[in-house]
């Protein structure tokens, strides 16, 4: 169990790190600190997806092999000795110095994220009479969200990178960012007001969720290829080894409670299963270029003049899909670079974003 020394600081380093956005935040005119804040919030995160893809990428998430502290330390600089004698016996090994800090820096941003989130329940809580429960009942959604992810950071770390773990630990993540950017997009409407939102719902309902769907799809499958470390079973591009439909075994590679690098029964997980992996995610990313694209072009042929800000967003959603393919390929060809590596992952983010931000001119009414 952590000691009560060890939370205390880790709570103090959080209301740090948590304080810089705040004290910027409160000095700014303009939009409200309540909704200032929300789209800080969502900054944030996207942030922590990207130093957190980063973290995996390194191979920096035993770097500091207990939770939530390091050796039982708030920072790395107070475990060097523990630190540099794991490096020492294995130097090739999850734990170094270097390791360790971006390890521990990804968990400030994680708690800083956390701690925002307290201060958005507060602020949520002073608007009762003015907005209702609705932002405060949002807001405690959010932070449990928040907590189950912080148990699945946790779960991280003590499973040895177990990759189902790993890979809804980034789902998880993902979610976050999607009710984040949800919650800040909302118009609150005093309750004694007399102004009535009214906005134009032209993008189709069941196409817009079933875009959203299958991407999350997409991602999860991504997710799993990074932490099984399947990216370069298919060494080339388009085909597999040379194949243009490699031998797969979709029961071994697709078995999801199992440890890193092992199959069900204990023993090294193949090669073949590592293809099905990577295969997968090839395989559906068609699917996902496909139904996107349709749901931009939909957008796209609006005629509408009040959906230009729309229209933007169906643009960027075109663009990020074309990230996603340079860096995809990228990630094969030049045999999975850091860069190319954490564009794809921030991508995906930035896809979730775009989708929630066209989720709202969605309408139920129509198909």
């Amino acid at each position: 169990m952590p000691s009560f020394v060890l939370l205390l600081e880790l709570a103090l380093i959080a209301v740090v790190f948590a304080g810089l956005p705040l004290a910027y935040l409160w000095t700014r005119p303009g939009y409200s600190f309540f909704q200032r804040l929300n789209w800080v919030l969502v900054f944030m995160t996207f942030d922590l997806i990207v130093f957190g893809a980063f973290t995996r990428l390194t191979d920096s998430g035993l770097g500091c092999p207990d939770w939530p502290g390091c050796y039982g330390n708030s920072n790395p600089l107070h475990a060097l000795g523990d630190i540099k004698q794991a490096e020492h016996l294995l130097p090739d090994g999850p734990v170094t110095v270097m390791k360790a800090w971006i390890e521990m820096i990804h968990r400030y941003l994680a708690m800083t994220v956390g701690a925002l989130i307290l201060v958005q329940v507060w602020a949520a809580s002073t608007k009762l009479k003015s907005l209702g429960k609705g932002p405060l009942l949002g807001s405690l959604g959010l932070l449990l969200l928040v907590c189950i992810q912080g148990a699945f950071g946790a779960w991280t770390v003590t499973l040895k990178l177990q990759p189902i773990i790993v890979s809804l630990h980034l789902i998880l993540a993902l979610l976050l960012l999607a009710a984040l950017t949800t919650y800040a997009q909302q118009f609150w409407v005093e309750k004694n007001s007399s102004v009535r939102v009214l906005r134009l719902r032209p993008v189709p309902g069941l196409l817009w969720l079933s875009a959203f769907a299958i991407l999350f799809c997409q991602i999860f499958l991504g997710a799993w290829v990074s932490t099984n470390y399947a990216v370069l079973a298919c060494p080339d591009f388009p085909t597999c080894l040379g194949s243009a439909w490699p031998e797969t075994n979709w029961r071994e590679g697709f078995t999801l409670w199992r440890q890193l690098g092992l199959n069900a029964q204990g023993e090294f997980i193949s090669p073949v299963a590592l293809q099905t992996i990577h295969w997968a995610h090839r395989l559906f990313a068609c699917l996902v270029l496909l139904v996107l694209s349709v749901l931009a072009w939909r957008i796209l042929r609006q005629s509408n003049p009040a959906t230009e800000g729309l229209k933007r967003f169906a643009k960027l959603l075109f663009s990020l899909l074309g990230l996603q393919i340079v860096t995809g390929i990228s990630n094969v060809i030049f045999q999975w670079p850091l860069v190319a590596a954490l564009l794809h992952t921030a991508g995906s983010a930035a896809l979730v974003f775009c989708m929630v931000r066209i989720g709202y001119w969605t309408s139920w009414k129509r198909l």
